[in-house]
């Protein structure tokens, strides 16, 4: 039986290349798989998944009104698919996070998301938020804070390196804009 799965962490756990890790493994056996990113994202690679040691992919992307479900039954009707792998899972709507469920429970396509499990503030990004809800099995990956503890917070900072503590809940960026800290060193870090 096929099963919707969530890979959650903060920033800097590998999420890309444990994705692209995986498409490898349905590839060396002889299986398809659909990847899907978020357009959301504007940076270099841009409609790919990429990770910062040095692997990418092409992939389709999605935004809010992307029925993903439809795109991928039909690329499933014309060959079939072994897997469907989502990075950015974080940017899906909850009617999105439904389609992929039904992806895995009527279409027997199992899928894993990858994601971030909150934002810069510690709130519950709506398709993780989703994920967390429904997904058959729950995986965390895991990031390593500056004092060798574990990692859970995305601390986002401005261009001084100064926390930054209200704002847009999504702004796109990478280790120039975001921090991954324990829980410790975040809540010390907005305080300062």
């Amino acid at each position: 039986m096929a099963k919707l799965y969530f890979y959650f962490a903060s920033m800097n756990a590998g999420k890309s290349s444990t994705l692209l890790q995986t498409a490898f493994n349905y590839g060396e056996q002889g299986m398809r798989v659909s990847l899907w990113t978020a357009a959301i994202d504007d940076r270099p690679g841009f409609g790919a998944i990429s990770s910062r040691i040095g692997l990418a992919s092409d992939a389709r992307r999605f935004d809010g009104e992307t029925d993903i479900e439809s795109h991928v039954v039909e690329e499933h009707a014309e060959k079939p698919i072994g897997c469907v792998l989502l990075d950015e899972a974080q940017f899906l709507t909850k009617a999105q996070v439904w389609q992929l469920a039904r992806l895995a429970d009527a279409h027997g396509i199992p899928v894993l998301c990858y994601g971030l499990r909150t934002d810069f503030q510690g709130e519950l990004f709506p398709g993780s938020a989703a994920l967390l809800g429904i997904a058959d099995a729950l995986v965390e990956l895991k990031a390593v804070c500056h004092c060798g503890r574990k990692a859970t917070m995305n601390l986002r900072v401005d261009e001084a390196g100064k926390a930054v503590k209200e704002g847009a809940q999504t702004e796109i960026g990478g280790n120039d804009r975001y921090l991954a800290l324990c829980r410790k060193h975040f809540s010390e870090a907005l305080a300062g």
